[in-house]
Parts: structure tokens; sequence; C-alpha cells
């Protein structure tokens, strides 16, 4: 049988159970670094390209015969020694992809999860609705944090047009989705606040 734990809900101060599989392991230090890393690198983009000799257009016939023309040897007209031949050594666009199989990303989520927790830096609430889309609404309904901390990240489920407008003019608030979580921006924040169900939501996807 798995074993449990309890966290509170910030809002309604009930107790909700969650597996300690998922939220109360021990933290990978090194597993965490290699998410990190292959998040950072999903965007990394190398755009120049110089073409070399198999990529100039053209025909790869000898020019003139080896002997007898009184000329030097040469090859193809694609040869770096020829105008509009190929660049010798020039730039050419690498990948960068940095491979991460489903488990480790797994381990890694809960790794992060598991020490934001027992760092309370994670706050759950019941839900998270805004009634009015204006940015004082929304800073009394997180008062305490915003306060306390510089940068707060909010995990909703679902889309909600008056919670992600009045948080546009807060630089130090960023709402996102449950499906556009990203690992290494976790711990990029000094708090998150996020709602019962994106918690189960989580909880069901990593469970083994």
């Amino acid at each position: 049988m798995d074993n449990k734990m309890e966290l509170i809900v910030y809002d309604s101060k009930e107790k909700i159970v969650v597996l300690d599989d998922v939220f109360n392991i021990e933290f990978n230090n090194n597993l965490v670094h290699q998410i990190i890393i292959s998040e950072s690198l999903l965007n990394k983009k190398n755009t120049k390209l110089n073409k070399n000799r198999s990529n100039v257009k053209g025909s790869n016939i000898k020019q003139w015969k080896q002997k007898g023309t009184g000329r030097a040897r040469a090859g193809s007209k694609k040869s770096p020694i020829w105008r509009s031949g190929g660049v010798t050594f020039g730039n050419q666009i690498n990948s960068y992809k940095y491979k991460i199989n489903k488990k480790m990303y797994k381990k890694a989520f809960k790794c992060i999860l598991s020490e934001l927790i027992r760092n309370d830096r994670i706050y759950i609430f019941s839900e998270f609705i805004i009634n009015d889309f204006k940015t004082k609404k929304l800073i009394e309904k997180i008062y305490f944090f915003y306060n306390k901390y510089k940068k707060i990240l909010i995990i909703v489920n679902n889309y909600d047009k008056n919670l992600f407008l009045s948080s546009k003019n807060i630089f130090k608030i960023k709402i996102i989705l449950i499906k556009d979580i990203i690992l290494s921006r976790l711990i990029n924040y000094d708090c998150i606040l996020i709602t019962l169900e994106s918690i189960k939501f989580i909880e069901n996807r990593l469970v083994i």
C-alpha cells in the first residue's frame, strides 16, 4: 500500500491526502540539473548556415582534364577555392536536443515538488477565481504572499479571463495553466500558488 501524507489547503484550512511517492521523495540534484539543462536547450537555435561544397547546387564534373591544359588542376566547381563555391569550415545548423526519457522527467518533477513543499514554497488553494479583472482584486486575494515574496507563480487548471487580465500589470506575478508547466520555471519562483484540482492532476500524472 502506498504511503500517504497530508497537505493543508490554504484558503479552507482543510487537509488533503496525497501520495508520499509523489510529494515527499528525496531530492536528486544531478537529475534535476539534467532536466533544467534539457529545457534550457529547447529554444536554443543556431540560425547561421554557410553552404559547404556538399550544399552548393551544381555539377561535380571535373572542369577540365588533369594534364595538358597549362592550368592548375581543378575538380568540381563547388570547390571552396572557386567563386560561388562552398565555404570551408562554415557555420552549420546544429541540433542542441538533449534527450530526457519519461521516467527521468517524472522523477525530476517529483523531486522538485517535494523540495518545494519541504521549504514551504507551495500553497494550495481550493480554487482561484477573480470576479473582476481589476489588479486590485487579485492583490487582495493574495495579499499575504504579495508582500512576502518577490516572484509568485500561480498555477490553475482552467483558463479564467479575469484572473489572467488582472495579473498583466503586476510584473512579480505569473499565471500559467497546469498543462503548460515547465520544471525550471517552478524553481525560479519564490512562491507557488496552485489549485487543488491542479495538485490532483499532477498526482495522477506522476503516479507510477
